[in-house]
Formats: structure tokens, C-alpha cells, sequence
């Protein structure tokens, strides 16, 4: 069974290599089940034209095409980078056991990727948030929820 820092190494070495190939910034993530890497994500925001395209994204999505499920319960994540706010959420849904990082978001605002907007937006009321959000059509909307909440088959998540 490899360990720990071979596993973040891992991380840090798919930052590099495939920021200094053009696919986005350097970040990288590796996804771990049982001693051995089953998914490897990079930064792919760049070449992809896709701003959701980030590492942990990247790694959690192969992972679970690989596992053939949408929850990583007995996995681990390495990342080179402590996740941003997109990330984190992307993480919680997934539910890995455990996220080992490298860089903090504070090393990663000193080079140009700093996610304090998001959290200060985050912690805003809608009206006050520099995106607008105005809330249309809740009635028709809850149609898709009322028939959820009637699904006999579902699996919930």
C-alpha cells in the first residue's frame, strides 16, 4: 500500500505538469480507494472553456465513473490545493472519508486565485449579492419537487 505523501505527490506532480501544458492553473487531485489511486484530476479550465472544470471536479467525476456510483464514501482526496468554495460543495456531495491538501487558499490568493468574493458573497442576503437573483415561476417550479416527493423509486441522495 503506497502512502500518504506519495499519494499528495501525485497531486502536485498532475499540477505542474498539466498547468505548464495549458489546460488551466496548478491544481491537481487524486481520488484513493483501498491503497491505490483510481482517478486522477487536473485543472482543465483553460483548454476545456469550462469554469467548473477544476481538480477536485475533475477527479470526483472520474471516480465515480469508475466506481460506478455518485457517493465516494470509502475514498480518499488528495488535492494540491485546499478546495475552493465550488469544490468544497462538489466534496460534501461526494462524501469521501477524508481530504488531505497541500497549498491553503491564503498561498493560493497570493498568486491570483483568490476565493475570499465567494465567501463574503456567500454570507450575503440575496439583494445585497453583485449577482442578481430574483426568484420566478415557484409554483410551477415546485411541480418537479410535488412529483419527487411522489416517486415510489427513488434513490434518495
Amino acid at each position: 500500500m503506497k502512502d500518504q505523501k506519495e499519494f499528495m505527490r501525485e497531486a502536485i506532480r498532475l499540477s505542474i505538469e498539466k498547468m505548464k501544458a495549458g489546460f488551466g492553473g496548478p491544481f491537481g487531485a487524486v481520488v484513493v480507494r483501498n491503497g491505490e489511486i483510481i482517478a486522477r484530476g487536473f485543472n482543465n479550465v483553460l483548454a476545456s472553456n469550462d469554469p467548473t472544470a477544476h481538480a477536485e471536479v475533475d477527479a470526483i467525476r472520474k471516480a465515480c465513473q469508475v466506481l460506478g456510483t455518485f457517493q465516494l464514501t470509502d475514498c480518499e482526496l488528495y488535492t494540491s490545493c485546499e478546495p475552493c468554495p465550488m469544490c468544497m460543495g462538489a466534496i460534501y456531495w461526494a462524501r469521501p472519508s477524508k481530504v488531505y491538501y497541500g497549498n491553503t487558499k491564503a498561498d493560493a490568493a497570493q498568486i491570483g486565485f483568490d476565493d475570499q468574493f465567494i465567501y463574503d458573497e456567500l454570507d450575503k442576503p440575496l439583494p445585497e449579492r453583485q449577482i442578481p437573483m430574483e426568484q420566478l415561476l415557484r409554483e410551477e417550479a415546485l411541480a418537479g419537487f410535488e412529483a419527487w416527493q411522489q416517486l415510489e423509486d427513488k434513490k434518495a441522495y
